[in-house]
């Protein structure tokens, strides 16, 4: 199992329907469907039952944690991201708080789920920025 960030924008949903494609792991996909997370990008896989959907901001720690733990990811592959530069020149609050506020709460999450993890599921575990 793997669990993707930002998997209804742009580049994340080419990634999702690339693995679903290929692979038969399946995908725990995270969005929290702002102006560029678009749900419909993902219709041709949205009914695969090796994908769940969660609409959701990686920022709330307790969110992912809750994620983490009921599915157990192997890796984490972190594709929300504000990418806009236009938007980011109109609002450069909402890219703080995406960008790096809530990567921290992604990864403050994870770091909360390995604790409770041995050493070799802690060693054998993956995160892609």
């Amino acid at each position: 199992m793997v669990l993707v960030t930002g998997g209804a924008g742009f580049i994340g949903s080419n990634f999702v329907l690339r693995w679903m494609a290929t692979r038969d792991e399946p995908l725990v996909v995270v969005d929290k469907l702002t102006y560029a997370g678009r749900r419909d990008r993902l219709n041709a896989v949205m009914h695969d039952p090796r994908l769940r959907f969660v609409q959701a901001d990686v920022g709330e720690t307790h969110t992912i944690l809750a994620l983490l733990e009921a599915h157990q990811p192997r890796a984490i592959v972190h594709l929300a991201a504000e990418t806009h530069v236009d938007r980011s020149i109109a609002g450069p609050g909402e890219f703080v708080r995406t960008n790096v506020v809530g990567t921290f709460g992604l990864l403050e999450a994870i770091r909360i789920y390995l604790d409770k993890r041995g050493a070799t599921e802690q060693s054998a575990f993956r995160y892609l920025h």
